[in-house]
C-alpha cells in the first residue's frame, strides 16, 4: 500500500468502532471520529492521531475523503448513504442494510456516483480463510460438494437483531465467496427462548444451481465456543478452525471415499496443518479499503457482495417465520 494521507472519518466509535479507530489510527487514515458520545469520540480521537467532530461537520469538509460506518446496524444504509451524497467513499460494517430494498439504493447511489463501496465482512480478510479459499480454488479438494460452519458462543445476546443477522452474515459471505454462484434454494429453522421475537438458535440450509450444498448454525446459548469452516470435497476436506492458535487454524484431510465391492469405503488422511502469515485481518481488510479507494480497484467485499449475503438473509428469515417450504 502506498503512501495514506489522514482524510477519513469513523462514524460510531462503540464496540467495533473503537477497533477501527485504531486499526485506522496505525495506518496513518485517521483524520476524526464521529460518535453520539461527544466526549468518547474526542477521546478516542486523541487518543490515535485524529480529532473528534460532529457528523455534520465531517460530511461537509472537502478534506475528509473517505468514511468508515460502524453505527447500530439499523443505522447502517442511511449514513452510508448521506456519505455517498457528500462525495465519500464509504467502507460500512455488516450488514450493509436491514432489508435488501433499503440497501439496493446505497449500492446504485455509489456506483453511480464512482465511489467505493466496501462491506466489512471481516472473515474474507483472515489469512486462513484466504488460503483455504486459495486452495479450494485450486482444486486441492476436488470439486466442491458440501460446506458447512458453525459459529456458537454462549453470550453477546443482542435485543435489536437476532442470532441470524448478527452471527451468521459472517459464515455465509465465506460460503458464497467459496461456491462462486448465489443459492437457489434456501431455508432455515429457528427457536426463541430467550424472547417471543428474537430467534437465539438457527440453522440455515442452502443449495446452489451447481449442486453444491451447505449450512450455517448459529447459536448465543451454547456451553463453548466453536467458529469452524468446513469444506468438504471429492478429494479431501479443509477445515478452518477459529478459536485455536495459529499453526492450527487450517488443515488439510486427505480423507476420500473408495467404492469397494459396490459399498462406500471411508480412506482416513492425517490432518495436515496449512502455513499462514501472522497478520490482523481488521488491518488487511482496512489496508484493501484505502488501496481500493486510491486505485479505483473493486473491494472484495463490495456493495453487490454486500447484496448477496443481505439476499440470502432476508430469504432465510421469510422461511423461518414462514415455516413453509424454501424461498
Amino acid at each position: 500500500m502506498g503512501t495514506v494521507e489522514r482524510n477519513l472519518a469513523v462514524i460510531g466509535a462503540g464496540y467495533w468502532g473503537k477497533n477501527l479507530v485504531r486499526v485506522l489510527g496505525e495506518l496513518g487514515a485517521l483524520a476524526a471520529v464521529c460518535d453520539a458520545d461527544e466526549e468518547l469520540a474526542a477521546k478516542l480521537a486523541r487518543d490515535h492521531g485524529g480529532e473528534g467532530r460532529r457528523l455534520q461537520d465531517v460530511l461537509d469538509d472537502p478534506a475528509i475523503t473517505s468514511v468508515a460506518v460502524a453505527a447500530p446496524a439499523a443505522l447502517h444504509a442511511e449514513l452510508a448513504s448521506a456519505a455517498l451524497e457528500a462525495g465519500k467513499h464509504v467502507f460500512v460494517e455488516k450488514p450493509l442494510a436491514l432489508r435488501v430494498a433499503d440497501a439496493i439504493p446505497v449500492v446504485e447511489l455509489a456506483e453511480s456516483r464512482g465511489l467505493t463501496l466496501m462491506v466489512g465482512h471481516l472473515l474474507q480478510y483472515h489469512p486462513a480463510f484466504l488460503a483455504l479459499r486459495d486452495r479450494v480454488a485450486a482444486g486441492v479438494i476436488g470439486k466442491l460438494q458440501y460446506v458447512y460452519s458453525n459459529r456458537l458462543n454462549l453470550g453477546k445476546i443482542r435485543r435489536e437483531e437476532d442470532i441470524l443477522w448478527s452471527f451468521a452474515p459472517h459464515d455465509l459471505s465465506m460460503i458464497l465467496s467459496l461456491v462462486g454462484e448465489e443459492p437457489d434454494r434456501v431455508s432455515c429453522v429457528g427457536s426463541n427462548f430467550l424472547s417471543q421475537d428474537i430467534a437465539d438458535v438457527t440453522v440455515t440450509h442452502l443449495g446452489f444451481p451447481s449442486g453444491v450444498r451447505g449450512h450455517v448454525f448459529v447459536s448465543w446459548l451454547h456451553p463453548y465456543k466453536e467458529q469452524r469452516l468446513v469444506v468438504v470435497g471429492s478429494e479431501g476436506m479443509l477445515t478452518f478452525d477459529d478459536g485455536v492458535p495459529l499453526p492450527d487454524k487450517v488443515r488439510f484431510y486427505g480423507h476420500r471415499v473408495d467404492w469397494v465391492d459396490g459399498l462406500p469405503v471411508p480412506v482416513k488422511g492425517i490432518g495436515e496443518p496449512v502455513e499462514l502469515p501472522a497478520a490482523e485481518p481488521l488491518r488487511l481488510e482496512l489496508e484493501h479499503f484505502l488501496d481500493c479507494v486510491a486505485t479505483g480497484k473493486t473491494p472484495r467485499t463490495d456493495g453487490r457482495e454486500g447484496l448477496g449475503v443481505l439476499s440470502v438473509l432476508e430469504r432465510a428469515t421469510s422461511s423461518m417465520q414462514n415455516a413453509s417450504a424454501p424461498r
